[in-house]
C-alpha cells in the first residue's frame, strides 16, 4: 500500500491523497486589480486535473498593499471572490480540494515581478508605500512605514475578513502565510521585529499578530474547515528566527485552532547560505511534528515518486507539496502513481490515456 496515495482527513475535509500543489505566485492579475483570470483557471485547474489531492492557490493579498506585486492576486473584495468561485468550482469537479493562501507581504510588497523590472515599485507607476513590524528596508527595497499599535490590531480583522471571502469564494481549506520574509515572518523574528510595544520584545509578544489571526480566523471559519499555517523554519542566521521559535509558536498556534503545519525555511534577509538539496527542508517538518503533535507538510526539492514516498512512509510527515516539479510536470500525481502500482482515478476526458497504445 502507498501512503502518498493514502487518503487524509483534517477537520470535516477528505483529501484523496498526499501530494498536494504548493501555492506558487503567477503574478498574471494583468488588471493590477488583484482579480484572478484565465491564466489561473488553466493553471490551477491542470494541477487538479493531473491527480493533486489539494491545490494550494498563490499568496493572495489580505488588502491591496499586502500585494507583493502589482501583479499579484487578492482576496479583499467581491470582484475577486468572484473571480476566484470560478476556479474554486472547476477544483473541486475536477476531484480536487481547494486552499487560500491568506497573505500580506508587509516591506517585501510593491514590488516588480521579474519579467517587468527590478525592485520596488514607484507610487507612480502603481506602487505604495510599505508597511511592517519596522521602518528598516528589505535589501534592495524601498524602506517601509513602521506600523502603529493600533494598526497591528487592525490586520487581525484584514486577516478575519479575507478569511470570510475565502469561504464565499469556495475554499475548503485556509493556509495563513507567516513564512518567507513577509509580514507575519518580520513580526515573528527577533531581526526584524524590535518593537518595544505588545508586539515586540518576548517571543510570545513577537507572536502574538500571527496567534491573534489563528485564533480569528478559526473564529470566523467554524470548526469542520482545515487551517494551515505556513512558516519558514529558519532565518538561517544566528540570533534569528530557528526552528526551537517555529516548534512553540506552531504548538500555540495549534491551541488556537490550527491543524497542520507547511514548513519551508529562509526569506527573511539575504545573503545566507542555505544548504540545499533534495528534500533539504524534510527535517524542519519532522522536528515541528515531533514537538507538536500536529499533521505537517513538507516542500523543497521533492521531484519523484519513490522520493515523495518515502517522505511520507517515515510516519513523521503526514503531506508532501511540490512546486517546481509540478510547473514542470501538472500530471506528475498521475504518473506518480503508476509508478508506485498504485490505481487512482482518471478523469472521465482522459481515461483513453490508461489504456495500452494500440
Amino acid at each position: 500500500m502507498s501512503k502518498l496515495f493514502t487518503p487524509i482527513k483534517i477537520r470535516d475535509v477528505e483529501i484523496k491523497n498526499r501530494l498536494w500543489v504548493s501555492p506558487m505566485c503567477m503574478y498574471s492579475c494583468e488588471g493590477r486589480d488583484g482579480i484572478v483570470g484565465d491564466w489561473h483557471l488553466v493553471h490551477l485547474g491542470a494541477r487538479a486535473i493531473g491527480g493533486a489531492g489539494l491545490v494550494m492557490v498563490e499568496a493572495s493579498g489580505v488588502k491591496p498593499e499586502g500585494r507583493i506585486t502589482p501583479w499579484c492576486a487578492g482576496i479583499w473584495n467581491d470582484e475577486q471572490v468572484k473571480a476566484w468561485k470560478r476556479i474554486t468550482d472547476f477544483i473541486r469537479d475536477a476531484g480536487a480540494v481547494s486552499a487560500m493562501q491568506l497573505a500580506h507581504a508587509g516591506r517585501k510588497a510593491s514590488v516588480y515581478r521579474a519579467w517587468s523590472g527590478n525592485g520596488s515599485v514607484p507610487i507612480s507607476d502603481g506602487g505604495w508605500k510599505t508597511y511592517s513590524s519596522t521602518d528598516e528596508a528589505f535589501t534592495g527595497y524601498e524602506a517601509p512605514r513602521k506600523l502603529s499599535t493600533a494598526e497591528v490590531k487592525e490586520l487581525v480583522q484584514d486577516f478575519r475578513s479575507a478569511a470570510r471571502r475565502s469561504i464565499e469564494a469556495g475554499f475548503d481549506a485556509i493556509e495563513i502565510h507567516a513564512a518567507h520574509g513577509y509580514l507575519l515572518h518580520q513580526f515573528l523574528s527577533p531581526i526584524s521585529n524590535k518593537r518595544d510595544d505588545e508586539y515586540g520584545g518576548s517571543l510570545e509578544n513577537r507572536a502574538r499578530l500571527l496567534l491573534e489571526i489563528v485564533q480569528a480566523v478559526r473564529a470566523e471559519i467554524g470548526e469542520s474547515m482545515p487551517l494551515l499555517v505556513r512558516f519558514s523554519a529558519t532565518d538561517y542566521v544566528e540570533g534569528g528566527w530557528d526552528q526551537e521559535q517555529t516548534n512553540q509558536v506552531a504548538k500555540w498556534a495549534h491551541e488556537q485552532g490550527a491543524d497542520l503545519f507547511d514548513l519551508s525555511s529562509g526569506g527573511l534577509v539575504t545573503g545566507v547560505k542555505i544548504p540545499s538539496g533534495p528534500g533539504y527542508q524534510v527535517h524542519f517538518s519532522q522536528s515541528a511534528h515531533q514537538a507538536t503533535g500536529a499533521p505537517v507538510s513538507a516542500v523543497g526539492q521533492i521531484t519523484d515518486a519513490k522520493q515523495a514516498e518515502e517522505i511520507v512512509a517515515s510516519g513523521q510527515v503526514d503531506v508532501v507539496m511540490m512546486a517546481r516539479q509540478l510547473l514542470r510536470d501538472p500530471y506528475f500525481p498521475l504518473r506518480a502513481a503508476h509508478e508506485l502500482g498504485v490505481s487512482v482515478s482518471w478523469p472521465s476526458q482522459y481515461e483513453r490515456g490508461t489504456w495500452p497504445s494500440a
